[in-house]
């Protein structure tokens, strides 16, 4: 069954980058129009789309009347990549250099501002487009998901962020768009308001647990795997659920050795990092994380919310496609890039 799931997941990635081909730009301005060619045909999972086709399938629609919304959904998630890699300084994405590293920083700006107008364009080519609602939907879900790279920049400012003001975070920044891609699915596939919101109440726990995993990678993941040297979020004082728990629990040196990794966020005194030293310092948070009980709590939580979206999945009529969300759901949380 895994395998079949496999082939069927490899077949609907090709469908959408079929689609994202046709929407390739060209002519003039050149530059710009190669830029977005380079983001769309970039690879990726492409899972928000997939999400969206799967989710139709669900409630009983077909998948081709849900393309082009799941084409838009990609895109989007693209658009706010290439500008969340301007605000971080992002050299690479996926092993290539970044847009703004390629090209300029202007470039950059105006390939996401594009790609955005380019998402639009191909969400309302959706059948029957002005009747469901997709369009408020998928508008709300890109200003949810700015506001969430807003907070993330903001807590990098503060020393004070909570762990229910990170959630906050994730679920605009992460979240929005995996729940807004499920119930984009359920109302081009013709559900009911009770099906829609199940599906979006699945894309948030999924969401959430996908975001958690993520921080959990990046402490224990394989850097073969991710592409990516482990330890990142360390070293730049991301606001993780991981860092934030064990504020709250560490005392004394402990607490002092977390609270200079919060202050990396900020750019201030901190000295850059030798390859060795950076190792060692990542090892030492890590000891700490494990020592207060914060990996397995996250664990744990990521457990509990998947263990809450598969429960919303099972409300739905039985059918492949909601076979394929559940057995989705397990391998995201056990991926390990």
């Amino acid at each position: 069954m895994n395998r079949h799931f496999d082939r069927r997941y490899d077949r609907l990635r090709q469908r959408v980058d079929r689609r994202l081909a046709t929407m390739a730009l060209h002519g003039a301005p050149d530059e710009l129009h190669r830029a977005c060619r380079y983001v769309l045909t970039g690879g990726g999972k492409r899972l928000r789309a997939i999400l969206v086709l799967l989710s139709a399938e669900a409630v009983g629609g077909r998948a081709h009347r849900a393309l082009d919304a799941a084409a838009a959904v990609e895109i989007m998630h693209n658009f706010t990549l290439v500008h969340d890699d301007v605000m971080d300084h992002a050299r690479t994405r996926r092993g290539r250099p970044t847009v703004h590293v390629r090209w300029n920083l202007n470039t950059a700006l105006l390939t996401g501002d594009t790609l955005l107008a380019v998402a639009y364009k191909s969400l309302l080519h959706t059948p029957h487009v002005a009747g469901c609602g997709i369009v408020r939907l998928f508008t709300q879900g890109v200003i949810d998901v700015c506001e969430g790279q807003a907070l993330d920049m903001e807590y990098e400012k503060r020393d004070n962020v909570s762990v229910r003001e990170y959630f906050t975070m994730i679920e605009k920044k992460t979240g929005r768009l995996i729940s807004t891609a499920t119930e984009l699915g359920a109302l081009i596939g013709g559900g009911t308001a009770g099906q829609a919101r199940a599906l979006h109440r699945f894309g948030h726990y999924l969401g959430r647990a996908f975001q958690l995993q993520d921080d959990l990678l990046d402490v224990f993941g394989s850097e073969e795997e991710l592409g990516k040297t482990i330890g990142g979020d360390i070293i730049e004082g991301k606001r993780t659920f991981l860092l934030l728990t064990a504020l709250e629990r560490a005392r004394g040196s402990d607490r002092r050795l977390l609270q200079r990794v919060a202050r990396r966020s900020t750019g201030g005194a901190e000295t850059p990092f030798t390859a060795r030293a950076r190792r060692a310092f990542v090892a030492r948070v890590r000891d700490l994380y494990a020592a207060y009980g914060v990996i397995d709590e996250t664990r744990r939580l990521v457990g509990r919310n998947t263990h809450r979206a598969l429960a919303l999945l099972s409300t739905l009529p039985a059918s492949p496609a909601r076979d394929m969300l559940a057995w989705l759901s397990d391998k995201l949380i056990h991926r390990a890039s």
